[in-house]
């Protein structure tokens, strides 16, 4: 059994406290309290972000221009990422960060 001191609000030792060897002499595993701390952090987030891509974003349906003729780059849409106002490329969306632990 391991025993530990009980101090008082101005820290003078009051006494002697008897722990349970089952709890406290167990050997420390790192592993699962870095599994459980990553759990818990994990599952504190929402995950709820989000950003719109070129097929979320309202508008740009027509063609901004024709195709040939006019010496500008070809363009299919006015929300496409390269405009201004367009659709985000690969940003995030929202999922689910959760995590579970084994027994």
């Amino acid at each position: 059994m391991t025993s530990a001191r009980v101090v008082d609000v101005s820290g003078a030792v009051t006494g002697e406290l008897e722990l349970p060897g089952a709890v406290f002499d167990a050997e420390v595993n790192t592993v699962v309290m870095h599994q459980a701390l990553m759990r818990q952090l994990s599952n504190g987030r929402q995950g709820t972000h989000a950003t719109r891509t070129r097929g979320k974003v309202s508008g740009g349906g027509r063609k901004p221009y024709r195709q040939k003729g006019t010496g500008r780059a070809r363009q299919g849409s006015i929300r496409a990422p390269q405009w201004t106002g367009g659709g985000v490329v690969f940003g995030p969306q929202p999922r689910d960060y959760s995590k579970k632990t084994n027994k």
